[in-house]
């Protein structure tokens, strides 16, 4: 029903008919799994990093709780111990040391953590079925990015950190700014750790944007193919060097967020990322020549790794050069890539995680 990474991706979650399960990422294991005698679905499974606190919605065939209520769930007692709910059923929730944020699908809702009093709220002028909106998880700052109120727009909210805290602080917007990403629908986004990236991509799928969430400069733009695609998931290493893309044509790409020429705000967005530029095409001179010769300029995937064609999502290994792909289907790889000349990954590990077993990795 539900499979989603933790904040800085060391844990995965999958929500199941019955219960729930908790996997460690690299190497893939089960940590701890959940129960219930008389059944009941979870179609959200957020962690809070790796502690005993996580934010779930029913769903399935037989919900084990409302899908309009968002569940605070202590896993030490284990019991829920508070709940907040909609008038229409819950599309997602994202979760900081500081905040809550929940989305259905007209409005977002952010809540403080430490007593869940509501802080801000934001209007969707357009459906968001998805329940498209993305939260930093560093210390330094709380970042929000969500659809904006026009077509291909991202908002983007900074919040006053110090406010997440102590009781009757409420965090309070520092900025607010529109990112003009796309000129269709966008349909996946991603924040860097820290808040200071921000990856987009549109229903169409074939390109994707990387902005400072500072400046809303675009700092980047990548090709992931030709044909249309459905972005799985997006996302970036945790020190900025990288971004990962999945979608439903079964490959990962892995982008180098290097500072090139052309914008002082790559290298200050990119100050510790490596420099290993991304292919380019041998014809990209024609760019500003032929019709549509944007796409013999556009860079594209620094590395490549081909997965089970299922719906699947990804992230970044322990391991430096790795990246971790968890499937629907119930497959878990690992893939290697050479920092320096990219190319084809080299599958490192596999297996097959079950909700009723422990997962065996398989080296290969």
């Amino acid at each position: 029903l539900y499979v989603a990474f933790n904040q800085d991706q060391s844990c995965f979650a999958v929500g199941l008919e019955t219960g729930f399960r908790i996997y460690n990422t690299d190497p893939c294991r089960l940590t701890h799994k959940r129960d219930f005698e008389d059944g009941g679905g979870f179609g959200i499974v957020q962690m809070l990093f790796r502690c005993n606190i996580l934010a779930v919605v029913g769903g399935g065939r037989n919900p084990r709780f409302q899908p309009h209520k968002v569940m605070i769930w202590d896993d030490r007692i284990p019991r829920c111990v508070a709940e907040i709910s909609f008038r229409a059923p819950v599309k997602a929730v994202q979760m900081s040391r500081d905040v809550i944020c929940v989305c259905v699908e007209k409005k977002l809702y952010m809540y403080r953590q430490s007593d869940l009093t509501l802080v801000d709220h934001i209007d969707f002028t357009e459906p968001n079925p998805k329940g498209l909106c993305c939260l930093s998880s560093g210390n330094e700052s709380i970042v929000l990015a969500c659809p904006g109120s026009q077509k291909g727009h991202v908002l983007v909210i900074t919040y006053d950190p110090s406010g997440g805290g102590p009781a009757g602080i409420k965090p309070s917007r520092l900025q607010t700014t529109i990112v003009v990403a796309h000129e269709s629908p966008v349909s996946a986004m991603s924040l860097r750790y820290d808040g200071s990236m921000l990856a987009t991509a549109s229903d169409k799928g074939t390109i994707i944007r990387v902005y400072s969430v500072e400046t809303t400069t675009q700092l980047f733009e990548f090709r992931r193919g030709i044909d249309k695609a459905e972005i799985y998931s997006m996302t970036f290493h945790i020190s900025g060097k990288w971004l990962a893309v999945s979608s439903n044509h079964g490959t990962i790409h892995v982008y180098s967020l290097q500072g090139t020429a052309g914008s002082e705000d790559r290298s200050a967005a990119a100050k510790s990322v490596v420099t290993t530029p991304n292919p380019k095409s041998p014809l990209r001179f024609l760019s500003g020549v032929l019709p549509g010769g944007a796409y013999f300029g556009s860079e594209w995937s620094f590395a490549q790794f081909r997965v089970p064609d299922c719906k699947c999502i990804c992230a970044f290994g322990q391991e430096p050069n790795t990246v971790v792909v968890v499937c629907a289907d119930g497959s878990y790889l690992k893939a290697r890539f050479d920092a320096a000349l990219g190319q084809e990954m080299q599958q490192v590990d596999y297996c097959k995680f079950d909700g009723d077993i422990e997962a065996v990795v398989a080296t290969t």
